[in-house]
C-alpha cells in the first residue's frame, strides 16, 4: 500500500524484495534499531533539513561512505587507529553495516537514542590507542582526528549527493555542514567544519599530513568483494567504488596513487547517476527516513516532496 505512493513506483514483488533486502542490509548481526519510536521525538536535525534529504539516498550514501574512509585512511593516525582496531579485514560487511547504521541513527534516530548510541561509540574510542607504522602515538579521541573524521564523512556524503543525485547550491551545502554541528560536538569533534570555507580550510591544514599507503588499496580490494549488493549487481558495486574515488580532490588522488584505472568512463558515470536518480525517487517503507517520518507524524512521501 505504501509503495504505491512512491514517486517512482515499481512492480509489487520487486518493491517488496528491494525493501526486504535494504532492511536486511541495514541491520547488522545482533543489532536492531526502531526509527519509528519514541513517537513524536525529534532527531538531532529537523525533518526539513538538507541532511534528511541527502541521507535518504542509499546509492550516494554508499559512495560517500567509501570516499570518507579513503580520506580517513590517508591520515596515518586515523589509518592505524582504524586498521589496527577494526574487524574490517575479517568481517567487512558487518563493519560497514554498523557504520552505516550509526550514520542513519545520527541523522534520523530519536534524539535520546542517538545520544545514547554516540555515547557508546565515544566510550569505545576512549580505549583505542597505539603507535602508527611510523612509530607515532595516536588516540582515537584526539580532537584533531575527530574533527577530520567528521569532516571526511560530511564531505563524502555531501559531495556524492551533489555530484550524482541532485546538485546542491552553496547555501544548501553550508546548511548541510552547519546541521552536523550538534552531532559533531557529541562525538567530540568540537571544531568540525560548519561551512564550505571552513571545510576547505581544514583540507588545506591536513594536506601535509596525508600520505600514500597500501592500506588504501587493501581497503578498496575488500569493499570490491564484500557482498553489499546481490550477486547479479556485484559488477555495479565496483562502479560505485570508482565513483567514490572520483569524489576525492585531485591532489588527494595523486597523493594516494588513485589516478590510473580509478576513473569512470562517460557511460559508467551516466549509469551511476541513473542509479542515484532512481534511488532518489524509490520510497522504501522499512527505510530509516520513512520510519523517522512516521515517528514524527509526517507522510511517508514527505522527503520526496521537496528539494534541498
Amino acid at each position: 500500500m505504501q509503495l504505491a505512493l512512491s514517486p517512482l513506483p515499481l512492480p509489487g514483488p520487486l518493491s517488496r524484495r528491494l525493501d526486504l533486502f535494504a532492511l536486511k542490509l541495514s541491520q547488522p548481526k545482533g543489532m536492531t534499531f526502531d526509527f519509528s519510536t519514541p513517537q513524536g521525538e525529534p532527531a538531532l536535525v529537523p525533518a526539513d533539513s538538507v541532511s534528511w534529504q541527502v541521507f535518504k539516498n542509499p546509492v550516494t550514501v554508499f559512495i560517500g561512505g567509501i570516499a570518507a574512509v579513503l580520506l580517513e585512511l590517508a591520515e596515518p593516525h586515523v589509518r592505524d587507529g582504524v586498521w589496527q582496531h577494526s574487524s574490517f579485514r575479517t568481517d567487512a560487511l558487518t563493519r560497514m553495516q554498523r557504520t552505516g547504521l550509526a550514520a542513519m541513527i545520527t541523522v534520523y534516530g530519536a534524539r535520546s537514542r542517538a545520544e545514547a548510541m554516540i555515547e557508546g561509540v565515544n566510550r569505545r574510542h576512549g580505549s583505542v590507542t597505539g603507535l602508527t607504522a611510523e612509530g607515532k602515538p595516536y588516540r582515537a579521541d584526539d580532537p584533531i582526528l575527530l574533527d577530520w573524521v567528521q569532516a571526511t564523512a560530511a564531505f563524502g556524503f555531501m559531495e556524492a549527493y551533489h555530484r550524482y543525485a541532485h546538485p546542491l547550491s552553496d547555501e544548501a551545502r553550508n546548511r548541510f555542514l552547519a546541521e552536523g554541528k550538534a552531532a559533531a560536538k557529541l562525538y567530540g569533534a568540537t571544531n568540525a567544519p560548519t561551512s564550505v570555507p571552513e571545510m576547505n580550510m581544514l583540507f588545506n591544514v591536513m594536506r601535509p599530513r596525508l600520505a600514500k599507503t597500501e592500506i588504501v588499496f587493501e581497503f578498496l580490494d575488500i569493499v570490491g568483494k564484500v557482498p553489499a549488493l546481490p550477486a547479479a549487481l556485484r559488477p555495479f558495486q565496483k562502479l560505485l567504488i570508482t565513483a567514490a574515488v572520483e569524489l576525492l580532490p585531485g591532489w588527494v588522488r595523486d597523493r594516494l596513487g588513485l589516478r590510473q584505472s580509478w576513473s569512470l568512463t562517460p557511460w559508467q558515470r551516466a549509469l551511476v547517476k541513473a542509479a542515484a536518480f532512481g534511488a532518489e525517487r524509490i520510497m522504501l517503507p522499512s527505510s530509516a527516513p520513512v520510519q523517522a517520518c512516521r515517528r514524527l507524524g509526517l507522510p511517508d512521501t514527505y522527503l520526496y516532496r521537496q528539494r534541498p
